[in-house]
């Protein structure tokens, strides 16, 4: 008769870090400390409305106004366009509209008053966009 041996179970050690914590937890904590870093300071733009145009060629002259474009900064990193609100988020130097109606598009900061909307493989567009001022002289 064969004697039956009871299966020995052992816990599998999970892999600890230099700090005590298990791997997993230390690959994670260190991905959440660099994920700022990667992604930069949060930045924000003058407010103001910004005019949207294509540039101008010798048969028309100056830019051509492109107004379904526009858009104006408000505060706490939102704008308005099209009557309707949205947010945006701005780090280094490319500002992406993440609500309302222009959901999804990324502009460069070329100048704080200037921005070149983006192709969709990153490169700059023609299409510009000024934040315009208004005369306060009269």
């Amino acid at each position: 008769m064969e004697e039956f041996r009871k299966p020995v179970i052992r816990r599998r050690r999970s892999a600890r870090s230099s700090v005590g914590m298990p791997g997993w937890q230390s690959a994670l904590a260190a991905l959440l400390l660099a994920a700022p870093a990667q992604a930069g300071p949060i930045q924000t733009l003058p407010l103001g409305a910004y005019y949207c145009e294509l540039p101008g060629d010798a048969e028309r002259g100056t830019g051509v106004h492109v107004p379904s474009e526009d858009f104006a900064i408000l505060h706490s990193s939102s704008y308005t366009a099209d009557g309707q609100v949205g947010s945006y988020l701005m780090s280094r130097g490319i500002m992406e509209m993440t609500s309302g109606p222009h959901q999804g598009e990324k502009f460069h900061l070329i100048s704080p008053n200037f921005l070149r909307k983006l192709n969709a493989d990153g490169t700059d567009s023609e299409l510009r966009c000024v934040r315009s001022f208004t005369n306060s002289r009269g």
